[in-house]
């Protein structure tokens, strides 16, 4: 048997390990020739994914590399990984998705299973890349070729987090499609959790997203609140936590990061409306999170104000440009909503991430790509009024921090058991 995986990011990376490590031949196709000829040569361009995972699976005989989608019509499935991001708008863009349909449709073979894993509103699978496939194919879903839903389970950069072991939803368009994908995934993953249609595996994404956003939403709201009464959020979070049921903890922040949480519940706000209903408690959650750059920046302004500063003229540096610790994953990272506000008000920015050196090129924030980290020493520390710890990275000095910044705001409780001089650090 051999397996399409098509997106060789942060989802279709591990996926394409984990199926080779399992005895499954896999094609990685994706639209960048560098990430092809990377991987053809056993290497990683995602930091937290070891070379030693690529070249074991390039060594392995079981995986190739390709930009070629007319490649398909040699592989048994097809699994497509691709982004699905919000647009100016805030509005759901499958264009990735359906492109990709496009591509592979014409060298679809029949018995052929495409399985879809972006996140994404219930009825895409089964509607608009369903047309797409048939359209491209001239075959029929559930009848020529196999089609079905499972959505990604990643935590990039958190060692536990095992495609292997990390069960598995799936929802098929008839239920012989049901079985076909679970007999291919169970080939790489343990546990099949299977779900009576596609549309009820798009909506267990959501709803496992949505409830991450909400419950954020929540301690980024209590933060705020207790921060007014001279409470630590950090203290009250750790000491709730104690309670052995009815209580999970959630962490407050600059904001929210990565794909999933900024982006994933606006696909059923916007679906939603087709319905005529509208989710007040979704948007609500959004609007508390996207204000929390608006929070950390008045926070800056303060402690700065309290050295008879101001954020005009001063330098000002963004710790963490990632959006989680100790990953090189930068996407709708929070950091930079605090570069640009900063920037905007007259601060001298700069970032330093020892994941992210140098800044990509990112859809909604290219005039960064290409600035550089800046070096950690003490004399390069010393030349900035204020930091501001946007991303808790494990093996930053923060003692060395402590010693040579003069204001610092903590928006991770990244100096939590650190010693510190009165008013130098201020929790935001």
């Amino acid at each position: 048997m051999k397996t399409a995986i098509i997106g060789l990011g942060y989802v279709g990376l591990p996926l394409s390990i984990q199926f080779s490590k399992s005895g499954v031949d896999v094609l990685g196709l994706d639209i960048d020739q560098k990430k092809a000829d990377l991987l053809n040569a056993g290497k990683s361009y995602i930091k937290h994914i070891g070379i030693e995972s690529v070249k074991a699976m390039k060594e392995s005989g079981r995986f190739e590399a390709s930009t070629d989608f007319s490649r398909i019509k040699e592989c048994n499935a097809a699994i497509i990984c691709v982004p699905t991001p919000l647009n100016k708008n805030r509005e759901p863009d499958i264009s990735y998705v359906l492109k990709t349909g496009e591509a592979i449709a014409p060298h679809l073979q029949k018995g052929t299973l495409v399985t879809l894993e972006s996140t994404t509103y219930p009825g895409t699978t089964d509607t608009e890349l369903r047309e797409v496939l048939e359209k491209g194919s001239g075959l029929k879903a559930g009848t020529d070729f196999h089609l079905a839903y499972s959505p990604e389970r990643e935590d990039p950069g958190n060692p536990d987090s095992k495609v292997a072991i990390i069960p598995k939803v799936v929802g098929g368009y008839t239920p012989e499609c049901q079985d076909k994908a679970i007999e291919l995934y169970s080939k790489a993953i343990q546990t099949m959790v299977p779900v009576g249609t596609c549309r009820a595996a798009e909506a267990t994404k959501l709803t496992e997203n949505i409830f991450r956003s909400v419950n954020i939403a929540l301690v980024n709201e209590l933060k705020m609140i207790f921060d007014a009464m001279d409470i630590d959020i950090w203290e009250v979070i750790n000491a709730a936590k104690t309670k052995p049921f009815g209580f999970m903890p959630f962490y407050p922040g600059p904001g929210l990061g990565g794909h999933c949480i900024p982006i994933d519940p606006f696909y059923l706000t916007w679906k939603a409306r087709e319905y005529e209903h509208t989710t007040r408690f979704i948007e609500l959650a959004g609007e508390i999170n996207t204000s929390m750059p608006e929070y950390v920046i008045r926070k800056v302004a303060d402690a700065l104000n309290a050295q008879k500063k101001a954020i005009n003229g001063s330098k000002i540096l963004i710790l963490g440009l990632s959006y989680k610790p100790n990953v090189d994953d930068d996407r709708e990272s929070p950091s930079y909503i605090l570069l640009e506000k900063l920037q905007h008000k007259g601060a001298d920015v700069s970032y330093y991430d020892p994941h992210v050196p140098v800044v990509p090129m990112t859809r909604e924030h290219a005039a960064w790509a290409g600035t550089k980290s800046i070096e950690w020493s003490n004399d390069i520390l010393a030349t900035f009024d204020a930091v501001v710890i946007s991303t808790n990275h494990q093996g930053v000095d923060y003692e060395e921090l402590v010693a040579t910044c003069p204001v610092i705001i903590d928006t991770r409780n990244a100096l939590d058991g650190i010693a510190t001089q009165p008013g130098q650090v201020t929790k935001a």
